[in-house]
């Protein structure tokens, strides 16, 4: 790199630095020390928590923390900033943010496991019928569904707090022949592992991702072969083929519609490929679930 193009990079490095310092000091502001059980104390001159209460939350060096909220040119690992994101109770959004500010890219880690959707999604969904739509994240956790996509899937599940409604992967993997609606597997499955890999390369090592591809494994022969095979994808549309037990077979094109403000969700949408198909999405919305799905658990 020449003297000219280091020159514009060190102005923004310095500005990311002043922003990092500003943003730290705001989220300090406002969180107070019986929010994190630190007795309130006496005598505070600024609103929420001092530079060593939050030091000490994170287990960091006060020095190194007063550094780092000043915006000096300090290095901050992953570990740390993470930590800081903790002691700060920072959510994912923010968490990510703040990631960025330190130079860094935003940590998986720092992003909750099951958002919180808003309720202005679920319209959305059901605006969407009759056709089947759904919110899923990149494991194919089912966060939520329309009418039309519970009466093609036959489930009334309720979403448990802070959880899913299932998983439709480990559903087309388990459940047997006679309670599978899909219709083709030997297509859909290699795409849906594929899309679950590229996902996994940025959360390896994580708890809660290697004890999913665990009990995939575990469960079933299929997913291993294909997880083996090391492919990956990025969720493009995908021609589905259901077999519903009161319509009969439907063609399905499975488009995945991002949500950039829900980080690693998509919604995807069940659009039919021909008339005939079209015809019976629309009888959908008026049925009562089939009630002949496998229970799908793990």
């Amino acid at each position: 790199m020449t003297v000219l193009e280091e020159l514009p990079a060190a102005a923004g490095r310095g500005h990311r630095r002043t922003e990092l310092a500003r943003f730290l000091k705001a989220c300090r502001a406002r969180v107070s020390p019986e929010d994190v059980g630190l007795p309130p104390g006496l005598r505070r001159r600024t609103p929420g928590l001092r530079r060593e209460e939050v030091a000490q939350l994170a287990g960091v060096g006060v020095t190194w923390y007063t550094w780092l909220e000043q915006g000096r040119p300090i290095n901050a690992s992953e570990q740390v900033l993470l930590a800081v994101a903790r002691a700060l109770r920072l959510d994912g959004t923010e968490g990510q943010h703040l990631f960025r500010l330190a130079g860094l890219e935003p940590s998986p880690l720092a992003q909750p496991d099951a958002p919180e959707l808003s309720p202005s999604i679920q319209v959305i969904l059901d605006s969407l019928a009759p056709l089947p739509a759904a919110v899923s994240n990149t494991r194919f956790d089912v966060l939520s569904f329309n009418r039309p996509y519970r009466s093609l899937f036959g489930t009334e599940r309720m979403r448990p707090a802070g959880g899913v409604y299932f998983n439709s992967l480990w559903c087309m993997l388990t459940a047997p022949l006679c309670c599978n609606p899909c219709e083709n597997p030997e297509e859909t499955l290699p795409r849906m592992v594929a899309v679950l890999r590229s996902a996994y390369g940025k959360h390896v090592g994580e708890p809660v991702w290697e004890e999913h591809v665990r009990r995939l494994s575990a469960r079933s022969e299929v997913f291993r072969e294909l997880w083996a095979r090391q492919e990956v994808a990025p969720p493009h549309t995908l021609l589905r083929i259901f077999r519903h037990p009161a319509l009969g077979v439907m063609r399905l094109n499975a488009t995945y519609l991002t949500m950039p403000g829900v980080p690693e969700c998509y919604i995807v949408v069940y659009v039919p490929q021909e008339p005939q198909d079209r015809a019976l999405v629309e009888r959908l919305d008026s049925l009562a679930p089939g009630g002949w799905m496998h229970t799908c658990e793990p």
